[in-house]
């Protein structure tokens, strides 16, 4: 948590276009003395919004789902990169992992904290390199929610062909089905503030070197959580999840759940688009 005040850390940042605009010219600058921690006040969630939120995903009433957190979370992240000098551009960052956990109940009006680590382990064997972005929300003094996630800085060198296992097949039960939008990726864009271009229209998205549109993997994750909630009867505490194929605008997506106690696959043409774990 920060030692500030916190009457006087810098209010959390919205995310919109020119936020994204403001990242896209961003130049990477040496931090030999690594990357200090970003703080930032929240005087309260915006209850609109968590409505807007609950509708669009399917979560009961005025409560906060856990994933909801990440939009929170994504702000304080997205702020303390532009804020710190990082060596690496944000544009074409991918969302490789995350992890969510909700500590307690959380009240709308409860005013926030959130401080935002980044940490670059070494490079992986195969010479990719990610970032891992460590968010904190206090309540006072309590741990209200925390979020990591991870991108990937640059990608490694493909592992030869047939020099890996084959991968395991999905297990478990289909708990759901849901389609894509054609309009889905400028629909959440509006509910969450990420304008970034290769979720919204096909041709923003091949300036940015994608064949087609995708819908963010946050999107993924919240369908997939509303109907595992719903099933279960229980508000998720944490989840786990990899991101592990892009879901096109127009796609159908199938979720699997019980292979084993807590986890599941978002399947998406044949193959695992998303993959969890949650309590």
């Amino acid at each position: 948590m920060s030692t500030e005040p916190r009457d006087s850390l810098p209010l959390l940042p919205p995310l919109g276009a020119a936020t994204l605009l403001r990242a896209l010219f961003k130049r990477p600058a040496p931090s030999p003395d690594g990357i200090a921690p970003a703080s930032y006040r929240l005087d309260g969630i915006d209850p609109l919004q968590v409505r807007r939120y609950n509708e669009a995903f399917g979560f009961p009433g005025q409560t906060i789902p856990l994933t909801f957190l990440y939009l929170l979370a994504q702000r304080a992240q997205l702020a303390a990169m532009l804020e710190r000098p990082i060596p690496f551009r944000i544009p074409g960052l991918i969302h490789t992992e995350n992890r969510l956990a909700m500590h307690g109940p959380l009240a709308l009006t409860a005013p926030l904290t959130l401080t935002t680590s980044l940490h670059l382990p070494p490079a992986a064997p195969n010479g990719a390199l990610s970032c891992v972005l460590e968010t904190r929300a206090f309540d006072g003094e309590r741990l209200a929610f925390d979020c990591d996630s991870t991108y990937l800085i640059r990608r490694g060198s493909r592992t030869p062909r047939g020099a890996a296992s084959s991968p395991q097949a999905p297990s478990g039960a289909a708990l759901g089905q849901w389609r894509i939008a054609s309009d889905a990726g400028r629909r959440y864009a509006a509910l969450s503030g990420d304008w970034n271009p290769i979720h919204l229209w096909p041709w923003s998205a091949r300036l940015m070197g994608m064949q087609r549109p995708i819908i963010h993997g946050a999107h993924t994750l919240a369908r997939a959580c509303a109907l595992l909630q719903a099933a279960s009867g229980s508000e998720i505490a944490s989840v786990w999840c990899r991101f592990r194929h892009p879901v096109a605008l127009g796609a159908q997506v199938t979720l699997l759940h019980g292979g084993r106690a807590g986890s599941f696959v978002a399947m998406c043409d044949g193959r695992p688009a998303l993959e969890g774990q949650l309590t």
